[in-house]
């Protein structure tokens, strides 16, 4: 299950662990191969609103996980099919169809974890299942750049061969996540006629008009998801050359600087969602993600410090807001909203980064790497002002985004006690009603079935009386 997403986080980033080679061997320039990522994300800014649907009620959660893990492998191919035919718009093409796998992918894995584990086992199933993923792109990152020498090394020279070699080497890790698609359909079939389970559901309602009862706070939380993301994954997609060009890195270091993120993420995610499960305070630790995220591309943008410092604090920030931004949307939205809620926000995340990575590429090639670290710093700004906006407005309304673990969970308990005080007093008041109503003898029910049947009765019967009452008329 682990392992269903590691050839789709793998080959995401293919093009981050390459820049330097697509963009000699296919002759763009930035802005092209930023367009890359944007293919990636324009099929999911619809398919977020629709993959559950489609898990749920179209395909089943077996089915529908492998036809999503044959989207992945077949973009993948077409993708490095693109390279070797020396064929940009192939490769274009091919991330499209990446993408309508990858994001669809990710939600059938959930809904596989929520269908075979609960409580606690769920959250270290989530906890793993992301730490795959990080090690999925971390090692893309480090060993991409390898496989590319070792077919340039074969074939004798670099060109549009090599990458597209290089990229269906790549590949077979999205044939591998297929290969773990298949067994787990075969397992989870096992197990529902063994255990007689019925197969998973992402439980997701994705109503578009309750978009219009959404509240402010959630609104500031989908521009906080929005501003902070876009100066994170565009940076790591033009890190590599970064390094090399401003802090004269070697190719093997660059990878290995631009991959601390995930790297960092990895272990990371799962300690952070228990320390903010334990305190609460979601709004402070978001503050604290953004802030250092700031500090993190000012340092990368206007000092030639050691490089690792900031990039360690980007991962650690990265890691930390993940696990306190995202849960904060169930707190101001009703759960029959949650579906429409997540998907939205899903949404415009890929909205976003696919308009910010095409601007990435032309601020980079016409302004240069230090206007374009000015432009994610402007991004995270944004997000800044968001969150202490997000404060404000949470501490006038009366919101609960900054309560403490300990004050959430009282709450919890004393309005879990109130409904089971108030079902208790509803089913007093049933029995108590049941009580004075007559009840109903063979007599009556009789007179009742042949009233439907359309039998005339006498007028002194009525198929309301009891067989006391029908015995004194007949006195």
């Amino acid at each position: 299950m682990c392992f269903l997403g590691f050839g789709s986080y793998f080959c995401y980033d293919n093009p981050a662990a390459l820049q330097t080679q697509v963009q000699r061997d296919m002759k763009v320039n930035t802005a092209q191969f930023m367009a890359l990522y944007a293919w990636y994300s324009w099929p999911n800014v619809v398919l977020c609103f629709f993959g559950g649907f489609l898990i749920d009620r179209v395909f089943g959660i077996r089915l529908g996980t492998v036809i999503f893990s044959i989207f992945v492998c077949v973009g993948q191919v077409v993708f490095a099919l693109g390279a070797l035919f020396n064929t940009f718009w192939l490769m274009e093409v091919g991330r499209f169809i990446f993408g309508i796998g990858g994001e669809s992918l990710a939600v059938a894995q959930n809904t596989y974890a929520v269908s075979w584990f609960k409580g606690k086992e769920l959250n270290l199933v989530f906890g793993l299942q992301l730490s795959m993923a990080r090690i999925g792109s971390t090692v893309n990152m480090n060993i991409m750049g390898w496989i590319y020498s070792r077919v340039q090394d074969l074939l004798g020279s670099a060109g549009p061969s090599t990458l597209g070699l290089a990229l269906l080497i790549g590949g077979v890790t999205c044939v591998f996540s297929l290969s773990c698609a298949l067994i787990l359909a075969y397992l989870d079939r096992r197990a529902e006629k063994l255990l007689c389970k019925e197969q998973g559901k992402t439980g997701e309602v994705i109503k578009l008009t309750d978009v219009k009862d959404f509240s402010l706070s959630l609104w500031l939380i989908f521009v906080i998801c929005v501003c902070y993301y876009a100066a994170v994954f565009p940076f790591i997609g033009l890190g590599k050359v970064f390094f090399i060009e401003k802090f004269r890195f070697s190719p093997q270091e660059a990878s290995a600087i631009n991959s601390i993120v995930y790297i960092i993420s990895a272990p990371m995610s799962p300690v952070f969602g228990l320390l903010v499960d334990k305190v609460g305070k979601n709004i402070i630790w978001v503050l604290c993600a953004v802030l250092t995220t700031l500090a993190s591309h000012t340092m990368l943008a206007f000092t030639f410090w050691n490089p690792w410092i900031a990039m360690c604090l980007l991962g650690v920030a990265y890691s930390l807001l993940a696990c306190a931004l995202w849960p904060m949307v169930a707190f101001v939205v009703p759960e029959h909203q949650l579906g429409t809620a997540y998907g939205f926000m899903q949404s415009i995340q890929n909205l976003g980064l696919a308009v910010i990575a095409i601007a990435a590429g032309m601020i980079l090639d016409t302004r240069g790497y230090l206007f374009l670290e000015v432009f994610f710093s402007a991004c995270v700004c944004l997000s800044l002002i968001a969150v202490v906006m997000l404060y404000f407005v949470n501490h006038l309304s009366g919101g609960d985004l900054n309560w403490s673990a300990k004050k959430r969970a009282k709450l919890q308990k004393a309005a879990a006690s109130e409904a089971e005080e108030q079902e208790r007093l509803r089913q007093q008041n049933e029995d108590d009603l049941a009580k004075l109503l007559p009840k109903a003898d063979a007599f009556s029910l009789r007179n009742k079935y042949l009233s439907k049947l359309g039998a005339q009765l006498p007028a002194h019967y009525s198929s309301c009386l009891s067989t006391l009452a029908h015995r004194s008329v007949l006195k």
